[in-house]
């Protein structure tokens, strides 16, 4: 037997998104104020391909050095 065992208490019903917000942060205050941004702009393709050819860059970049070291272990 525990001597500290805490029991779990039981939920009739689960709670909605206000009421879990007001039991984790309290009652709402005038000192955080929410607002809409605006829409994102369109994402310009050649951005997103010369991002693409940098990833790859860097992949080959990290199997040669993966290589290399196996290489060198081989070596030794």
């Amino acid at each position: 037997m525990w001597p500290f065992r805490r029991r779990r208490k039981e939920q009739s019903q689960p709670i909605g998104e206000a009421e879990a917000y007001e039991r984790s942060y309290g009652e709402r205050t005038q000192d955080v104020r929410t607002f809409k941004l605006p829409p994102r702009r369109p994402r310009d393709k050649e951005v997103l391909k010369s991002g693409e050819v940098m990833r790859r860059a860097f992949l080959d970049r990290l199997e040669q050095r993966q290589r290399g070291g196996q290489q060198k272990d081989s070596e030794g």
